[in-house]
Formats: C-alpha cells, structure tokens, sequence
C-alpha cells in the first residue's frame, strides 16, 4: 500500500485531472494528446460507454510517455481486471464496496477509492489509503466539507469530483488536504464533438496553471 500511495502522490501532481467521457476511441486518442499538450497528461476515462475500453487501449498504446489515462467508475472487480488489462495507469472509483477492496489487494496499479463521508474516509484510512476521491463533492458539502475533515483527518489526501468547475476550482486547491480535482470542463462535449482540439488545449492550459 505504501508502494501504491507513493505512486498516487506522483500521479496527482497536476491540479486538475480531466475527467471524460469517450464515444469514439479514435477521437479519445486525440483528445488526449490536446489535453497533454495543453498541460494534463493524466486523463481519467469513465468506464460509462461501450467504447471506454477501447480508448484507454488506444490512449496507453499510442501515447505511451506522453500521456497516463486511468479507469473511472470502476465499481467491478471485472472492470477493474480488464481497465488493467487495456493499460489503465491507476483505477477511481465512485465509493467503495468489499469485492472492490478486496481485489484492489490484487491490482498491479494503484487504487484511488471514492468516499462521501467522514467515517468512509477513515475506514479507508485504516486499510491504508492516504489518496482518495471525495465524490460526489459538491453535492456532499464541497469545499466547506473538505476544510472541515482537515483537522480530524490530517493524513489524508483528497481528489475532490463532482461538480467541480472553473469557478470553483481554486476553492479546493487552495486547500491543504487538497492534492488536485477531478473536473469535465476542460474537455467540454460540445468541443470533443466538433472535434476542436485547440479550444481543448487552451482550456487545459488555463487548468494547468491553476493554484489555491
């Protein structure tokens, strides 16, 4: 877990991870390389579409050393296994559940588990994970929540996802048990359907360069 918590600490550096959805493996692929171009070379594929596994492939295999893509809404051990098998550099999950964690034991890749509460995130916490997704964030108390579980829950790290926006953004960042958010905006469905990459990379470029 250690191991697995320290690679987390790498991956999560940049202050926006974008989150996307993906129709079309092909375009995933090149929405990738804008996002990466524009400054957020970790993108996190929602495994919500039949074609989402095709493009977390297509992404690790054609953009190996220039871009990292993670599985999201994992909420299988079956998904899990195959998000890995495509090249998925970490898994997200919304929130937990026991076959999760106990295949999470298995996993090669590191596992970034969803919670909603102040006791989920110390059971976490107790199996050893100091990283994880606070989802859905604004809905479950946003910025205010999170500032509040600081001071009871020190050694924990959060990814806060879920209606998290440019105009708030830097609200979370700016804080200390806040390492980065998870956010659609910068890949927005209207630009990846017109197939406008550089609107795409200058709406990563602004993300890339926030801070709290």
């Amino acid at each position: 877990m250690q191991n697995s918590n320290q690679m987390l600490a790498k991956l999560l550096r940049q202050p926006v991870i974008p989150v996307v959805t993906i129709d079309n493996p092909a375009r995933g692929v090149a929405l990738a390389r804008a996002l990466s171009d524009g400054g957020l070379p970790v993108i996190e594929v929602t495994l919500r579409t039949e074609a989402a596994m095709d493009a977390i492939r297509a992404i690790a295999d054609q953009l190996a050393g220039r871009a990292v893509v993670a599985a999201g809404t994992v909420r299988t051990p079956e998904q899990g296994a195959a998000a890995i098998a495509a090249g998925a550099a970490f898994l997200v999950s919304p929130g937990v559940t026991p076959s999760l964690i106990q295949a999470a034991q298995d996993w090669r890749v590191p596992f970034l588990p969803g919670v909603a509460t102040a006791s989920e995130a110390m059971a976490l916490a107790d199996m050893g994970y100091a990283f994880q997704k606070f989802f859905p964030a604004e809905q479950a108390g946003g910025a205010g929540a999170l500032k509040a579980l600081a001071a009871p829950l020190p050694d924990i790290s959060f990814c806060p996802t879920g209606g998290v926006h440019a105009g708030n953004a830097t609200d979370y960042l700016g804080l200390g048990n806040v390492v980065c958010v998870g956010g659609s905006w910068v890949a927005p469905k209207d630009a990846v359907e017109a197939e406008d990459w550089a609107a795409i990379q200058e709406l990563a470029e602004v993300a890339a360069a926030l801070a709290g």
